[in-house]
């Protein structure tokens, strides 16, 4: 009983620390899903470098890291809009003596309409956002895994890959499309101990939920606590998630624990998605 005991405390002690010598890359870090996840990965001894476009924003967050192995945490100011700015970025990033195993690839949505709806101008921005920055990172990173003998990519998407969501016609098919980019790169890359895998999130509460509220509101005559409150119900769970809940199952994928777990997708929606 006291062997038992002693295990569990190394256990925790362990998993408290679990990512202490690993670098990760975050993107879209200032707020949200992805701010949350530095934030943890940082707690759990990751060295953090954030990636977003507004540099006041990215100063204020990298603030927010804590460092509790004494790691420097670092940030790249790149639009995401402009997949040319980005691979420059992170090219010279790279080149500059880092070495990361770890990218976090988390982009803000589109805006919402029926897909009928939307201009052609509408998907390609969005494609090079998503799919097309994503690819970018990944290229720019991987030489870097391949020597370390490790990596972790996690993409966060939306469980709209499984299950499509209404009002949101780009996002869906973006979102599409870079569950299958995934799927295809962990097949490619496990064979050098690369694991490729997607988090899926249902609503969460995000700047990003509530400008989908705050429109919906305004089509329905509704309050935007009225819309959330439609959101919530649609869970089993009866409510909305935190960027933190989130968060957990990105920093899960990024450590040792899930050595064996390679493209797959994990919805985090408290069971709202209805197929398996």
């Amino acid at each position: 009983m006291l062997h038992e005991l002693m295990d569990s405390i190394i256990l925790d002690e362990n998993y408290d620390m679990e990512l202490t010598g690993k670098h990760a890359v975050v993107c879209g870090s200032t707020q949200g899903i992805g701010l949350a996840s530095a934030k943890l990965m940082a707690e759990r001894g990751a060295k953090i470098t954030l990636i977003a476009r507004n540099e006041d924003k990215l100063r204020s967050a990298v603030k927010q890291l804590s460092s509790p192995m004494d790691q420097v945490h670092s940030y790249l100011v790149a639009d995401f809009s402009k997949p040319d700015v980005v691979k420059n970025v992170v090219t010279k990033f790279i080149e500059g003596g880092n070495s990361p195993q770890i990218l976090v690839n988390n982009t803000g949505g589109p805006k919402g309409g029926p897909i009928i709806d939307a201009d052609v101008s509408e998907f390609i921005n969005t494609f090079n956002q998503h799919l097309v920055c994503n690819h970018v990172l990944v290229q720019a990173l991987l030489p870097e895994m391949k020597k370390n003998g490790f990596g972790s990519i996690i993409n966060v998407i939306s469980t709209s890959v499984k299950q499509p969501l209404n009002g949101l016609g780009v996002s869906n098919t973006i979102r599409g499309a870079v569950a299958n980019w995934s799927k295809t790169l962990a097949n490619e890359l496990g064979v050098f101990n690369i694991r490729v895998n997607n988090v899926l999130p249902g609503a969460t509460n995000t700047l990003r939920l509530n400008s989908i509220a705050e429109v919906k509101a305004g089509k329905t005559n509704q309050s935007v606590d009225e819309v959330l409150g439609t959101m919530a119900q649609q869970s089993p769970m009866q409510r909305i998630a935190q960027p933190n809940e989130v968060a957990e199952a990105i920093a899960f994928l990024a450590s040792d624990r899930a050595s064996y777990i390679n493209g797959i997708n994990i919805p985090v929606d408290g069971g709202r998605t209805k197929s398996l």
